[in-house]
């Protein structure tokens, strides 16, 4: 089994590229953040490499790091989900956004994947939710925090209303309010949030 290519990079496609190793090019599919990654060609690139052998194909799945193979090999153990809808997941939401997702049940970031619906949205969340603490983020980050009920929720539906996303938005509504206190009006915590959120 393939499980790493350093090579030459000879082209980069939409959702794939072309790794030339001594003169055999390897096609490797990958998702965007991992292919933004790669220098132009023709430097050379390393890439952790997934090989899944299929009946008609031997197919190589890239990644800029260990964290998002890790995701990508437990995304594929939720039924629905192949190898390509989770490169799609995870050229949508990063390893540590993906993690703050699942910790907040939020089925509205993981649906912004192509190819993810609202009922498989709901099962990758249901059984990753005791998976996803262990995994790495490849960043660093700050678990997500149970907001009480009152003015802290009704500023996180606002800000997600103004299209900021639930990790990012929840940790800072859940800053303001620790600071503030529970007796901080609405207006204040929405204002304050998006003051942390500018930063």
């Amino acid at each position: 089994m393939i499980a790493q290519l350093t090579g030459r990079v000879d082209a980069i496609g939409e959702g794939s590229c072309i790794i030339d190793v001594n003169g055999v090019g390897y096609l490797v599919h990958a998702s965007t953040r991992t292919l933004s990654a790669l220098p132009q060609a023709p430097a050379t690139a390393k890439m952790l490499v997934e090989t899944h052998v299929r009946e008609d194909a031997i197919v190589l799945y890239g990644f800029a790091d260990s964290a998002e193979r890790d995701w990508f090999r437990l995304l594929t153990t939720v039924q629905g989900v192949g190898a390509k809808v989770a490169l799609a997941i995870l050229s949508t939401l990063s390893p540590s956004e993906l993690v703050g997702a699942i910790a907040a049940g939020d089925r509205a970031s993981v649906t912004r994947a192509p190819g993810v619906g609202a009922k498989l949205a709901v099962r990758v969340l249901t059984e990753l939710r005791e998976k996803a603490g262990g995994m790495p983020t490849g960043a660093s980050f700050a678990p997500i925090q149970k907001l009480p009920a009152g003015p802290a929720e009704e500023a996180l539906s606002a800000l997600l209303n103004l299209g900021y996303r639930r990790p990012e938005a929840q940790p800072a509504v859940a800053r303001v309010v620790e600071r503030l206190g529970d007796a901080a009006s609405l207006d204040q915590v929405i204002r304050d949030s998006l003051k942390e959120l500018a930063r």
